[in-house]
């Protein structure tokens, strides 16, 4: 709004920085990170006198759990209320990447509330069922994908390699969607300990934040080797509001939560993440930036496969986090060990700019 604003009167004085876009990034993480914790206390205060009990917690779950009980869920809706109004506040309003970023990061936010909603309305941890909510997902991201795919092409790019693709065509689309909803899933199902996915989130963002800027400069892109997405770089000022946001959750989250984010915010964030990374043409690096919430994802489907198969579980619990806690691993060694994986993870996606 304040770009557009700033342009309608030719960026005169002061207004002239509104026009870079390393500016409008920084002040986007500011303006969201300043909402976000102003406000944190009223919101919380305000769930946990709409939920009573609170987010309802797993009975066959790590005992250490059962003290969170009467935490409030949802937080998400304290996440996505900063993201939006720092977005709309400083993004360029013509541009069509930002609005299917914007429309996955509401979209999904909305499925997950609905499902938190179910969950304390019932006092139980099943929610809305996984068939309904995957054909929202795909249903939203789908129109995102075509909207991307539309404005971006439809090739595959490859890491490592300079410019290579392969071309994908009317798949590009639907491989898309899958990517989005995926990440957004995998995301949801790291969110099980105080803390655990919001830094990850952040780590992720900050990468991204660095890679839809190169990409949308022509110059970086060519010098890089890496897919040139015109008009790309405004997606930094949409990770620097999920960095901000982040960072005013954490503040509220962090081990004990006085709040939690629930599929609210988590599926919100990977649904974001996904479609940034579909943006950029970094699919496959999300895989490696993102690599925590794919292997959180993979533990569950690795246990469902094979107890349905055998009987027998590969871990003590899924998702992965759990394994570790029945392990005798404490909380806070989980979520801080984790964090340092996906620093690491994120460093290395971050190497495939370059090493092509």
């Amino acid at each position: 709004m304040l770009y557009w604003i700033a342009e309608q009167l030719g960026f005169p004085g002061g207004l002239n920085l509104i026009r870079y876009l390393s500016f409008r990034a920084g002040a986007a993480v500011a303006t969201a990170l300043l909402i976000g914790l102003v406000i944190g206390p009223k919101f919380i205060g305000w769930l946990r006198v709409r939920q009573g009990k609170g987010q309802p917690i797993r009975a066959d779950g790590p005992q250490t759990h059962l003290a969170k009980r009467g935490t409030p869920t949802m937080g998400g809706l304290m996440i996505l209320t900063s993201l939006a109004l720092s977005i709309l506040l400083w993004m360029d309003l013509k541009n069509p990447f930002v609005w299917a970023c914007l429309f996955v990061t509401l979209g999904f936010g909305a499925i997950g509330f609905l499902d938190d909603y179910d969950k304390v309305r019932k006092a139980s941890t099943a929610g809305v069922s996984g068939r309904t909510r995957l054909l929202l997902e795909f249903a939203i991201a789908g129109i995102a994908a075509w909207i991307v795919s539309y404005e971006n092409g439809t090739g595959l790019f490859l890491p490592f390699t300079n410019r290579t693709y392969i071309e994908l065509g009317l798949f590009y689309p639907i491989f898309a969607a899958f990517t989005i909803v995926a990440f957004g899933n995998a995301v949801n199902l790291t969110d099980g300990l105080d803390g655990l996915a919001t830094m990850p989130v952040i780590i992720a963002s900050v990468a991204f934040m660095l890679i839809v800027y190169l990409a949308g400069n022509v110059k970086f892109a060519d010098y890089l080797g890496i897919p040139h997405v015109p008009r790309a770089g405004d997606l930094a000022i949409f990770c620097g509001a999920m960095i901000g946001a982040g960072l005013a959750f954490l503040w509220y989250n962090a081990p004990p939560a006085a709040v939690f984010m629930g599929d609210t915010g988590s599926l919100a964030l990977g649904g974001a993440l996904g479609t940034i990374a579909v943006v950029a043409h970094h699919e496959i690096v999300l895989g490696i930036i993102g690599g925590l919430f794919v292997v959180e994802a993979m533990s569950v489907i690795i246990q469902v496969f094979w107890y349905k198969r055998t009987g027998k579980r590969v871990f003590r619990m899924a998702p992965i986090h759990h394994h570790f806690e029945q392990l005798g691993w404490s909380e806070p060694t989980v979520v801080i060990r984790f964090w340092i994986i996906s620093l690491v993870l994120a460093l290395a996606g971050l190497s495939t700019l370059k090493l092509r």
